[in-house]
């Protein structure tokens, strides 16, 4: 794995677990009782996006050196799925 496609794997890896934590913790406005005028009342009180950036990208971590020891130490690549079709 080069450097390139270890950093194009972790960014789309990142995106899809920020997308997964993002509606977790989360009030509206209208639950918690101050919708601010002008603004929709589902949307976030407080959404706290900092927090939420540095969850993503710790599981992103975590998840990507899953996938490296998957990948590269232990060397499984997709011939190694018995039901997939060989193209050699």
């Amino acid at each position: 794995m080069t450097l390139t496609s270890a950093f194009a794997i972790y960014f789309v890896l990142w995106w899809l677990v920020l997308f997964v934590v993002l509606p977790f913790g989360i009030r509206s406005q209208e639950e918690h009782g101050e919708v601010v005028p002008g603004s929709e009342a589902g949307a976030p009180h407080r959404p706290a996006l900092v927090k939420r950036a540095i969850v993503t990208t710790v599981i992103s971590a975590l998840l990507f050196v899953l996938l490296y020891l998957v990948v590269v130490v232990a060397g499984v690549t997709l011939d190694d799925i018995p039901f997939l079709p060989r193209y050699d």
